[in-house]
C-alpha cells in the first residue's frame, strides 16, 4: 500500500524531540487559518476532530488529519512533512523553537492511485 502522508529525516527528529517533551502527538492540516495552510502539531487529543475531519495516515505513529472539504482537493496529492527555521504564525508545538513544520506535494501516480492506504474516519 502507497502512505498518503511521509515525513522528512528533519521532521522525524523534530517529532521525536517533541514527543519526549509532550507525550504522544497528532498532526492537522490548517486549511488556511494562522499561517496559511500549514500542518499543525498537538498533543494527541487536544486538537478537537470532528466528524469532518479525515486521517491520511501516520507519521512516525502522529495521525495526521485534515477537514473532508479540504481533502476534497488534495485527495489526488502525497504530501511530506518536513520542517524549516523560522517562526510561523501558529498555535502548533514546534513554534516557540524556532522551527515550523510545511508541506511539500506532489501528485500521485497512476499506480499509486490504485493503491492508496485506505482513509480513517472519527467514527473509525
Amino acid at each position: 500500500m502507497v502512505a498518503r502522508v511521509n515525513l522528512t529525516e528533519a521532521a522525524k527528529a523534530l517529532i521525536e524531540e517533541l514527543k519526549s517533551r509532550n507525550g504522544p502527538l497528532m498532526f492537522h492540516q490548517s486549511g488556511g487559518c494562522c499561517d496559511g495552510s500549514q500542518p499543525m502539531c498537538f498533543p494527541e487529543g487536544e486538537f478537537k476532530l470532528g466528524y469532518s475531519d479525515v486521517c491520511l495516515g501516520e507519521v512516525d505513529g502522529c495521525p495526521f488529519w485534515m477537514s473532508k472539504d479540504q481533502f476534497e482537493y488534495w485527495q489526488h496529492t502525497h504530501l511530506t512533512l518536513d520542517v524549516v527555521v523560522g517562526r510561523g504564525a501558529s498555535f502548533s508545538l514546534e513554534i516557540p523553537y524556532g522551527k515550523r513544520f510545511i508541506i511539500h506535494s506532489r501528485l500521485f501516480t497512476e499506480s499509486e492511485r490504485n493503491n492508496l492506504e485506505p482513509l480513517r474516519y472519527k467514527e473509525d
